[in-house]
């Protein structure tokens, strides 16, 4: 056991002899590749899935079926129809190499995290979003938004930083929603202290329709 936990000591030691206590998230150029070229196959599976879905809906919707109108009433009411209008777009991304660690920081605060991703969307929503995307994807109240090793996992794929979210809605309502966030404002104290980026821009957006799954892994109707 003595031997066990010497040998654990070096290993700990010499990692952080050699990290230096920098570069929490590496900008490797070969990974965001991979990362990229992966999420792209994804992309066209899923397209594949959305164009397999609807034909399966077509053959089992009953004969001589003409109005739509309660099926693009529910896709409206869960937000899974495509939507467009005036909006937000919120851009986060890691703080530069090197930056200065305050009082109360670690390395852990210059990175973008799930949860900063995640707080920006809820917020969103709390401000009467009528429509989402994060990144290239189309989301639902239900997406979840995770942290996978540097990247971000959304719904399937990776990305890398910068991480961009767009709500269609009432911009003013929207901003107030971010404003009065007690996450967000944690995460814009710290792109006050430490340059992580956070910018808010108003702009006409146009998201396409979700082409995700709706079934519930572990969560049941009430």
């Amino acid at each position: 056991m003595a031997g066990v936990l010497c040998l654990a000591g070096l290993l700990f030691a010499t990692s952080a002899g050699t990290a230096d206590g920098t570069d929490l998230r590496e900008d490797d150029d070969d990974l965001r590749a991979v990362v990229l070229e992966e999420s792209s196959r994804v992309a066209t599976l899923e397209e594949r899935v959305a164009a397999a879905r609807a034909e399966v809906d077509a053959l089992a919707a009953p004969p001589g079926e003409a109005d739509a109108g309660p099926s693009e009433a529910l896709a409206a009411a869960g937000q899974t129809a495509p939507v467009s209008g005036e909006g937000l777009v919120v851009v986060l991304a890691d703080a530069p190499r090197g930056t200065v660690l305050g009082a109360g920081y670690d390395l852990q605060d210059t990175v973008v995290h799930s949860q900063d991703v995640q707080a920006v969307v809820n917020a969103l929503w709390r401000g009467g979003a009528e429509g989402m995307g994060v990144m290239d994807q189309r989301v639902i109240g239900t997406t979840a938004v995770r942290c996978v090793g540097s990247t971000l996992r959304v719904q399937g794929r990776y990305y890398p930083p910068p991480y961009r979210v767009e709500a269609v809605g009432d911009p003013e309502a929207l901003r107030a929603a971010l404003e009065a966030s007690p996450e967000v404002a944690l995460y814009r104290q710290a792109s006050d202290d430490l340059g992580l980026v956070y910018e808010v821009s108003e702009a006409d957006l146009d998201l396409p329709a979700y082409g995700g799954t709706l079934d519930l892994s572990w969560a049941r109707p009430a």
